[in-house]
């Protein structure tokens, strides 16, 4: 196939950058390509070299691409390693504090020698202006000249500047008149809170707002890199992934960068959301890579959102797909604590040195190190670029492992790994299920990163869950579901009052500018759809409950949602009175889907490995994933092998191949 008779029929890339590898989908005409190339420190060149890889694989040059989707951890990164931008804060005249005061509860609150992230702004780059509005409206104006002052002090001092000031989701006459200011006297982005989260409660909307300035210039700095890289290979400006599960344009993500903390989790929960059958009540989903496990919930099509979210500790409270993250990846180093208890994670090889079975100086074990040795991964298989699997330097760390942890055997040390992962991350899986009310029995598991499907049968034996769904590109699924995915932006204004008194055309005329400011957002304002919710409480409770609101407004049917929601969620419903606090607004513009084709030649049995089981090791044959017929029963044990990831499937479970390339692998009903 020549370029032109790619670009003709509509070559679509989606790029998910990871912490290990970077992951590219190709999809040309429903033929899928895949390729995983290691992460860069500068991820755009990691981009263009798994863009160059898969082109080269499916035949094709890049500039037939029309399409190009990415997701990046460039800013949860910087986050979460704190090398952001030099960031200052200008916030109300006594509330300079607020960052480090935060809120009373704690995330460990009988440890006596916990210590709260450091706040991304530090006390001597926050700064005060006089100023006061209450809910009411302002009481006493800004002064321009104290402003511009401050700008003076900041000139040359600061790589961005965050504004959030007292009730400005109310009444941001002072905050925009400090923002206005700021981008005159200086030549550093500004964020201001009223534009970044109009939502009272002044910590989160603070660390927020000061979220937002910290990863700005980072991501300007990246996409503007990685844009002109791809212009230079003739592949059009990508378009990023957002934390709320939605496509925007790079130039809307630049101008809100806050929005893109969790980029990476949201694609591949988006993309598995695609593969949920109705037999079910819903899936988990899986996705361990090299550095972390992600889960999260998706049912009938919806994936579960969350505005109540914490990065390194930090809330952010902008909307995000709701993801439990643990540092349990392939990547996870195995080590042994004071007590002489073995341990997995969080710290990770990543992929320079990666596991010490990659060959390429790691001398630390890890979760990978332990399925070469338990037979899951072999000398035979391949990763990303040519990436062989050497099991003898494996087997090696994890002896030495065992001498550390007083482990009878290499084989205790690996499963022994193994298992402590597996307990990492069944405990996430009953984060996001169990302790929100869900029986995760019902539910199955769609399991995918490049070691999501190695353990996922384990984690399914462990919780009940009987059946496991890998869908085709698993390895790759963040960035295949960057192709899956619609268009999304949302707009929030805090706006309180009970329900039984409220002016209904207030309401509907902050709808009415939630709305105008997420169409002008929009690509398409001709495709897009746009819905609306609210978030109320019972009257003097602290949390609030989303529930659709009807158009136009009705206090009534609001009610009687809400009513249901809180029973479905807490268990129970009140006759107190509802209050309204926040409207919200979500245009959406429809994605194409991709539809992929499967057509497996060829024989799949590639040979036969020891497979290690709880019981022992078993003779288990080898199958070439890609070559599964449709709707043949496999039982295992047997090993998957595929360009991105492995598939184990162990004793008492069968798996087979639906006609979308799915591998779907069920328990056994004894």
């Amino acid at each position: 196939m020549n370029a032109n008779d790619a670009a003709a029929r509509g070559a679509r890339l989606g790029v998910d950058v990871g912490g290990t590898f970077t992951d590219v989908a190709l999809l040309v005409d429903g033929d899928l390509t895949t390729a995983k190339v290691p992460t860069t420190e500068d991820q755009s060149r990691g981009v263009v070299r798994g863009i160059d890889v898969a082109c080269e694989a499916a035949g094709v040059d890049p500039s037939a691409v029309e399409g190009f989707r990415h997701a990046t951890t460039a800013a949860v990164n910087a986050v979460l390693e704190g090398e952001g931008a030099r960031t200052a804060l200008v916030t109300t005249e006594g509330f300079g504090d607020v960052l480090e005061i935060g809120r009373q509860d704690r995330p460990a609150l009988y440890d006596l020698s916990a210590t709260k992230p450091e706040p991304l702004v530090p006390r001597e780059r926050r700064f005060e202006v006089a100023e006061r509005a209450t809910t009411e409206g302002v009481e006493t104006p800004v002064d321009p000249d104290s402003v511009r002052d401050l700008a003076e002090r900041l000139d040359g001092d600061c790589e961005s500047v965050a504004v959030s000031l007292l009730h400005a989701y109310a009444h941001p006459k002072n905050e925009q008149r400090v923002a206005e200011i700021l981008r005159e006297e200086l030549d550093v982005p500004v964020s201001a809170s009223h534009e970044v989260l109009a939502e009272f409660r002044e910590y989160e909307r603070t660390a927020t707002t000061v979220a937002d300035a910290y990863v700005t210039p980072v991501i300007d700095d990246y996409l503007a890199r990685l844009t002109e890289r791809a212009a230079e290979m003739d592949v059009p400006a990508p378009r990023v992934m957002q934390s709320n599960g939605g496509i925007a344009d790079a130039g809307t993500v630049r101008e809100r960068a806050v929005t893109t903390l969790l980029s990476g989790p949201a694609a591949g929960v988006v993309g598995a959301a695609r593969f949920e059958r109705t037999d079910h009540e819903g899936l988990v989903t899986f996705d361990m890579g090299g550095t972390s496990s992600d889960v999260s919930l998706v049912r009938e099509g919806s994936v579960e959102r969350t505005t109540d979210a914490t990065v390194g500790g930090h809330p952010v409270g902008v909307p995000m797909v709701d993801v439990h993250t643990v540092g349990a990846g392939g990547g996870s180093i195995a080590w042994v604590d004071e007590g002489g208890a073995l341990r997995v994670g969080p710290k990770s090889a990543g992929a320079d040195p990666g596991p010490v079975c990659y060959g390429k100086g790691g001398e630390e074990p890890t979760v990978t190190d332990a399925a070469a040795v338990l037979g899951y991964l072999g000398a035979d298989t391949t990763l990303g670029e040519d990436l062989q699997i050497d099991p003898d330097r494996a087997e090696a760390v994890m002896e030495d492992l065992a001498d550390e942890a007083g482990l009878d055997t290499v084989i205790d040390a690996a499963q022994g790994v193994y298992r402590v992962a597996n307990a990492t991350m069944a405990r996430a899986i009953r984060g996001v299920t169990v302790e929100r009310g869900h029986d995760p029995r019902p539910f199955a598991l769609a399991a995918f990163g490049g070691a999501g499907p190695m353990h996922a049968a384990a984690l399914a034996d462990e919780l009940g869950i009987e059946t496991v769904l890998v869908p085709p590109g698993n390895g790759v699924l963040s960035a295949l579901g960057l192709l899956a995915a619609d268009e999304r932006h949302d707009a929030t204004r805090t706006h309180r009052g009970p329900l039984a008194a409220l002016d209904i055309e207030a309401v509907e005329a902050v709808f009415g500018e939630l709305t105008e400011e997420v169409l002008a957002d929009a690509s398409d304002p001709d495709a897009v759809t746009v819905e609306r919710q609210v978030e109320c409480r019972y009257e003097g409770q602290s949390f609030e409950l989303p529930v659709d609101a009807p158009d136009p407004f009705d206090a009534d049917t609001v009610r009687e949602r809400f009513h249901a929601e809180h029973e479905r969620v807490r268990g129970y419903r009140m006759d107190d009175p509802v209050d309204l606090i926040t409207c919200r607004a979500t245009a959406t513009v429809a994605g194409e889907p991709p539809e992929i084709a499967y057509d497996p030649e060829g024989d799949p049995l590639l040979g036969k490995r020891d497979v290690f089981s709880p019981s022992g090791f078993y003779r288990a044959p080898v199958y070439d994933r890609a070559r599964v017929p449709v709707d043949v029963n496999v039982d295992g044990p047997a090993v998957f092998a595929g360009g991105e990831s492995t598939v184990v499937l162990p004793p008492d479970w069968s798996a087979h191949a639906d006609a979308d390339g799915t591998l779907v692998l069920e328990a056994s009903e004894e």
